[in-house]
């Protein structure tokens, strides 16, 4: 895993955004992971700019999302759809047929990830992966306990990724309680990965997935046994880490 550590979100949202450019002007047909959430957010302005300022063309990219909340329609204000429209889709050229989300509003969500999971096969690999990760170290939704070998799949979300969440709501009652998401075995599946972390909250999880440790009671630290990691953090993330040995 390499590591790279930055003054502040902007400055980390920038290199990351550089690392996503970088792969579209090197494969103009990339296929691209993205994650939702407040971490990206800055990512996703940069990339904005680059359609306006550097040319940068996502005519021929697709993207294929993490993960939707269960029970929540598209049009939803806080559905991973309209997230994705919000901050990104809606200000980039990109073809809305080359974009994949998982449908939350589906009669079988068992059945709805089983056609996801084909879906990625059918237009991936994916070439490049955005992750953020949750403060008990979860990556898309795969909470503490995921199997590694997990395809995507309903997922409970425990009590305390709705918390994280609920600053979306107008209450934490009114937070999705199960979600469909892509699973660590899809997630590992991905050519090159990107990991941003920013924060002092994010400061724990941090320090914890730089320790090494591989273990089930921490999904993202599945992510050491792929080859190609990049985690960009903030000095804010990065504060509780041991610069020795990492």
């Amino acid at each position: 895993m390499k590591v790279l550590v930055f003054d502040n979100y902007e400055a980390a949202s920038e290199h990351a955004a550089q690392l996503v450019e970088a792969q579209i002007l090197e494969n103009n047909q990339s296929v691209l992971g993205l994650a939702t959430g407040s971490t990206p957010i800055g990512l996703y302005k940069n990339l904005i700019e680059g359609v306006k300022a550097r040319g940068i063309s996502y005519k021929n990219v697709s993207t294929i999302n993490l993960d939707e909340y269960i029970g929540l329609p598209r049009e939803h204000s806080e559905s991973y759809h309209t997230f994705m429209a919000e901050n990104l889709f809606n200000h980039i050229d990109i073809s809305i047929d080359n974009t994949y989300i998982p449908d939350g509003m589906s009669p079988s969500p068992e059945e709805e990830c089983v056609r996801y999971e084909e879906n990625m096969d059918r237009v991936g690999p994916i070439d490049l992966q955005i992750l953020g990760i949750g403060s008990n170290g979860h990556i898309a939704f795969n909470e503490p306990g995921t199997d590694p070998d997990s395809l995507t799949h309903v997922v409970e979300l425990v009590a305390s990724t709705r918390e994280d969440n609920a600053r979306f709501f107008p209450s934490i009652d009114d937070v999705p309680t199960h979600a469909i998401t892509t699973g660590i075995k899809s997630i590992l599946r991905s050519k090159k990965i990107i990991l941003i972390a920013s924060g002092k909250g994010k400061a724990e999880a941090v320090k914890q997935l730089l320790s090494k440790e591989i273990s089930q009671d921490f999904p993202a630290s599945y992510l050491w046994n792929h080859n190609d990691v990049t985690l960009i953090v903030d000095q804010d993330a990065y504060a509780l880490v041991q610069t020795e040995g990492q």
